[in-house]
């Protein structure tokens, strides 16, 4: 909204064009967003504990998480929301259907998390709503979104695959493109939410993701920098760096109360919303291979499910201690702190590797 409203007082002080500049203003919704999310942290957290919103801790899980985690709140992924959306309107295009897009995936998704949050506070239970209808939803939500990005696309670009470190290759998808759509956004969703057991473990991911997307937004969506790089050129997409600095901006500013110890933990609401916004823009960048890449820790978590539930359904064994893969290490004895770190570091390296992929070609 205030692009506009800069652009209307330009023609009263130049001056005030320096606010329509991409650069700044992708700075500025990281400031904003991290400015709301510090302001309101403490107020939602406050309201959070009053109500007694506390984290429901799986009786399966870790002995020391039941002393440690059990009293504090959880739902705090509203803290992120909040901040993100109103820190995108402010500093990007509201007239830019990708800030829409993302806007619709961020709220809907966080819906849906914020109603698993709250069934797991009225049944007193780490069991929300079913794994079943969660499902349901999701694909629901992604199949929408899936749906009107192929209907609006107007270049083959915008459905095609791409693989980092090739400059040649492209896959036309087609209407291949929906169901591809729906399960990354989903297998992204639902990733980000398993990682989402530790205190900080899943948001600087997420932080370190979203910064790498601001870059690749805006090399992609500027002509001379995308033929230089030999990357595809995508239209518009260069608004899509002001949400994503906005997610950097809510996560730092969530990370502060979110660090270890926790003071609040992001619950369904953040998890599920974030995990599916970030593949939504790795859609939109056609960067959902990169995605995959930078999210190495997500994908760990995720398959570290999906071979204990098989191993065991098969043969009646446990590959791991436990899972997620973060529970098995701590059950082999490793400080939550260390584990922590340790799966910060890894992100930090697979999403330098990704941003070697802009040259590396």
């Amino acid at each position: 909204m205030l692009y506009y409203l800069f652009e209307y007082l330009t023609q009263y002080y130049s001056g005030f064009d320096v606010f329509r500049y991409l650069t700044l203003r992708i700075i500025l919704s990281a400031l904003t967003a991290l400015t709301i999310s510090l302001i309101i942290g403490p107020i939602i957290i406050n309201y959070l504990i009053s109500k007694k919103l506390y984290q429901s801790i799986r009786e399966d899980g870790p002995k020391s998480h039941i002393d440690e985690k059990s009293k504090t709140p959880s739902m705090g992924g509203v803290i992120i929301i909040f901040s993100i959306i109103i820190s995108s309107l402010l500093w990007g295009d509201i007239f830019n259907e990708y800030i829409w897009i993302l806007s619709f995936v961020l709220l809907t998704f966080g819906m849906i998390g914020f109603y698993d949050d709250y069934q797991k506070f009225i049944n007193s239970s780490s069991d929300g709503i079913s794994g079943k209808t969660k499902l349901i939803f999701q694909i629901a939500l992604s199949g929408i979104v899936a749906y009107y990005i192929f209907i609006t696309s107007t270049n083959p670009t915008e459905l095609s695959l791409t693989m980092p470190f090739l400059k040649n290759f492209s896959l036309y998808l087609g209407i291949l493109f929906i169901p591809w759509t729906i399960l990354v956004i989903i297998g992204s969703s639902n990733a980000v939410n398993l990682t989402d057991g530790l205190d900080g473990l899943a948001i600087l991911p997420c932080i370190l993701i979203a910064a790498a997307f601001v870059l690749f937004a805006y090399v992609e969506g500027n002509f001379n920098i995308a033929n230089y790089l030999l990357i595809p050129y995508l239209p518009g997409v260069s608004e899509i760096a002001i949400f994503s600095s906005a997610v950097v901006g809510s996560g730092l500013g969530f990370l502060w109360y979110n660090s270890y110890p926790a003071q609040v933990f992001m619950g369904d609401v953040g998890s599920l919303s974030l995990g599916a916004v970030l593949a939504t823009i790795a859609v939109l960048l056609r960067l959902e291979i990169v995605y995959a890449l930078m999210g190495g820790v997500f994908v760990m978590e995720a398959l570290s499910v999906m071979i204990q539930v098989t191993s065991y359904k098969l043969f009646k064994k446990r590959v791991f201690r436990m899972s997620p893969i973060h529970h098995h290490f701590e059950l082999k004895g490793w400080p939550e702190p260390k584990i922590i770190v340790r799966f910060w570091i890894i992100t930090f390296i697979l999403v330098l590797i990704a941003l070697a992929s802009l040259k590396i070609r």
